[in-house]
């Protein structure tokens, strides 16, 4: 179970994310959406303890996350951001397996591991094998999802992992992403500007805006019951995808 209650946080005297609390589905996918500067990506870093809330407080398993437990809890979440942020003097193999290998798992279960989620994310031996600059940005996103699975966390947190792919292999991707989030049944929570991808992933969206929770619910409670103007506006300006079924 991940939750918090009444966090915040500033930065140089701005505020960028005002008090929320909030306790996200367990299993489920969460995507918390809005425009740029909302304070969505500063939400994700506190999740995982990459920064601290001025006010309030995370918790993990109704653990507190704090600066003496940060490193333990972390296991417990995986991250994946933006390109993926792989290491380029690793192959995409040990990338993967980094951690694993840090914390001095048995090799017989880091390559059944390995094996099992290049399976399920569609990635050859011969990927595995490559550095990151000799694969796709679609399969360095796979692999950087591999990565954020590798140990098992109940938890995954997700930053615009798609934002600078190409539209074809973006779609490809949230297909293929949407499928395997229901298969491996982490409690998700996705970072995205983009309302369609919301609603492709999400049993549940969070509107955020200027810092501030404007709404959460799942699309139809948006579309139907918009809790401001603004609600009805960020959903219309992305109306060119049919899935939205905008008036």
């Amino acid at each position: 179970m991940l939750a918090v209650r009444d966090i915040s946080k500033s930065f140089d005297g701005k505020s960028v994310l005002l008090p929320m609390t909030h306790r996200f589905r367990v299993g489920q996918t969460t995507a918390v959406v809005g425009p740029s500067g909302c304070g969505k990506t500063t939400l994700l870093r506190l999740l995982i303890g990459l920064l601290m809330p001025e006010t309030g407080t995370v918790t993990v398993d109704t653990v507190e996350l704090t600066v003496h437990n940060m490193e333990v809890q972390r296991r417990r979440m995986g991250y994946v951001i933006q390109e993926g942020g792989l290491f380029p003097h690793l192959t995409a193999g040990d990338n993967v397996t980094l951690m694993a290998k840090y914390l001095g798992e048995r090799p017989d279960s880091i390559a059944s591991r390995l094996s099992e989620l290049a399976g399920l994310m569609q990635i050859s031996p011969q990927m595995l094998a490559r550095f990151p600059k000799a694969l796709s940005g679609g399969q360095r996103q796979r692999i950087a999802l591999m990565r954020a699975l590798m140990l098992d966390p109940p938890i995954l947190l997700m930053d615009e992992p798609l934002g600078a792919l190409d539209p074809m292999i973006r779609f490809d991707l949230q297909n293929d992403l949407k499928e395997i989030f229901s298969r491996v049944r982490k409690t998700v929570v996705l970072v995205t500007h983009d309302m369609n991808e919301a609603a492709h992933f999400a049993e549940e969206i969070i509107l955020m805006r200027e810092g501030e929770v404007v709404q959460t619910g799942c699309l139809d409670d948006l579309l139907s019951a918009p809790a401001q103007p603004f609600v009805t506006d960020f959903i219309r300006a992305q109306r060119a995808d049919a899935r939205l079924a905008v008036p």
